[in-house]
């Protein structure tokens, strides 16, 4: 799936060492997808990552660009246990 990064989803990529191909991975085979509670352009896809300790990883983007564009990318705490 053909993705950009907004600047602020880049930096938290590397800031919180999250490998890109995870963000491919919650992309294209979420365990969970969630509309975004006040823009309806936007989406969440969780992803539980085996390699990073089966925390589960949320990507925020925007659905209604060519290529999606993810807006931030982070390991949701409250999901634990959830998925």
């Amino acid at each position: 799936m053909k993705y950009e990064l907004s600047d602020h989803a880049a930096k938290r990529l590397l800031a919180r060492q999250i490998e890109s191909r995870w963000i491919e991975m919650a992309l294209t085979e979420p365990d969970l997808e969630e509309p975004d509670r006040v823009d309806s352009a936007v989406r969440h896809a969780l992803k539980r990552i085996a390699e990073a300790d089966n925390r589960i990883l949320r990507v925020v983007y925007n659905a209604t660009t060519t290529p999606s564009r993810i807006i931030s990318v982070y390991f949701d705490r409250r999901m634990k246990g959830k998925l």
